[in-house]
């Protein structure tokens, strides 16, 4: 069923309007804070996890009148929705406690062998290595994994702002550059691979090596520009990850686990099954729960929510994305690119660049370097960030995460990757 025009430039102007409320969500939340009578309503728009659903709320309900119910209605039920749903389904799963306490223990193990101090290692390993398992995990659970883990090792002392937010930028784009050694576990890779014929074998050897020193120099950089914090545990939490501390969870129980993350993670294309599969997860859980933390099942369905938004407002943007993409040179299109994904879903980027007819191989590399180059400038550049963002804005100033500043803290490890993309 078609779309009208108008509902189209509709949802490209409430589009718009959504990427606008992200970068003021600090705004609302100072609002909020004020604790006047609408303070709850202020609180309601500060939670970036909400913005965009809202507003595809409002383009649903427009196109319900300006076009029909049917229209609205067979629109929504023809919108893909798995990846929200799994980005749900692996951070509930990634981010339960037998699964952060192993890799918490692989951390410590990595750090030891090391040649350095255990702090400036264990820093280092949970902004490479972790987001680099995103190419055999997915992105979306070592997002998870390395959020976590900073939050309970780093980011819980408050203040320390600058070195939150420069780690942050650090995560986010580690992780969009991290999950590209494989065909399957970055969300825009997965979008074109099958269309333009890229194996795994082909990701790691004209992506994967340039993404993994991109990984690497951030993670020394940042290490080295917190140097001194880190040595005398400025900011780190008491009980960190650095402490030594056994594994408390029983081994039968952590393969358990173990097994649950696979069964998503090789799922990831069957909704009805890995949801399946969480459920199951779910009533495991319940039965054994002294081997359990609290299961992160409202900040996975928030994220999933955000994600859902963004799904629904930019399925209606090829009327002039497509247009504009397939009229680029590849190296204007590679800048392009990383500028339209900070305004836009990578993967969404990516799949409209692959309905262009008669592109060549360059002009494809370029197209998904420039969208993962890019996956790291904002909460909506890549499917992953709002598990991040959701998982760590707590322990930002009113609790909410500055677009501006996050963008800011991104343009260095963004250019990092951008160089190695371009060699």
């Amino acid at each position: 069923m078609a779309i009208p025009f108008s509902v189209q430039v509709l949802a490209t102007v409430l589009f718009a309007c959504a990427v606008l409320h992200t970068f003021s969500v600090a705004i609302f939340a100072k609002l909020s804070d004020k604790k006047g009578p609408h303070a709850g309503f202020w609180h309601l728009l500060a939670e970036v996890e909400v913005v965009f659903g809202i507003w595809a709320f409002i383009l649903i309900v427009a196109m319900a009148v300006m076009a029909g119910t049917s229209t609205a209605i067979h629109f929504v039920d023809h919108s893909n929705f798995t990846e929200p749903l799994f980005v749900f389904a692996i951070l509930v799963v990634a981010a339960s406690r037998p699964i952060l306490e192993l890799v918490a223990a692989l951390v410590r193990l990595l750090a030891s062998a090391l040649p350095v101090n255990k702090h400036l290692a264990t820093f280092f390993i949970v902004l490479s290595v972790v987001p680099l398992m995103g190419s055999l995990i997915t992105e979306p659970a070592a997002m998870t994994l390395a959020a976590l883990l900073l939050r309970d090792a780093y980011f819980k002392r408050p203040g320390h702002e600058t070195f939150k937010y420069l780690t942050l930028g650090v995560l986010f784009v580690n992780v969009s550059i991290g999950g590209v050694l494989t065909a399957y576990a970055a969300p825009p890779v997965l979008m074109v691979a099958s269309s333009f014929g890229w194996d795994s074998a082909y990701m790691l050897t004209q992506f994967g090596w340039r993404a993994l020193i991109a990984v690497m120099f951030n993670a020394v950089l940042l290490t080295l520009v917190f140097r001194k914090q880190l040595l005398t545990g400025e900011v780190e939490t008491h009980r960190g990850i650095t402490e030594d501390v056994p594994v408390r969870v029983p081994k039968i129980v952590v393969l358990v686990h173990l097994a649950f993350l696979a069964g998503v993670v090789l799922t990831a294309h069957h909704p009805a099954i890995f949801m399946g599969l969480l459920v199951f997860f779910i009533g495991f859980c319940t039965a054994y729960p002294r081997h359990q933390s609290r299961l992160m099942i409202k900040e996975g369905l928030l994220v999933g929510f955000f994600l859902a938004g963004l799904v629904v407002l930019g399925a209606l943007q090829k009327w002039w994305l497509q247009d504009l993409l397939g009229g680029l040179s590849p190296l204007v299109l590679f800048f392009g690119g990383m500028g339209l994904t900070a305004l836009t879903d990578n993967a969404a980027l990516t799949f409209l660049g692959s309905l262009v007819d008669g592109t060549s191989e360059a002009w494809r590399y370029m197209l998904v370097a420039g969208a993962v180059a890019g996956g790291g400038l904002t909460v909506i550049a890549n499917a992953p960030n709002p598990a991040g963002y959701s998982i760590l804005k707590g322990s930002f100033e009113n609790e909410a995460i500055s677009g501006g500043r996050l963008f800011m803290a991104a343009l260095l490890p963004t250019a990092v990757a951008a160089v190695m993309f371009l060699i």
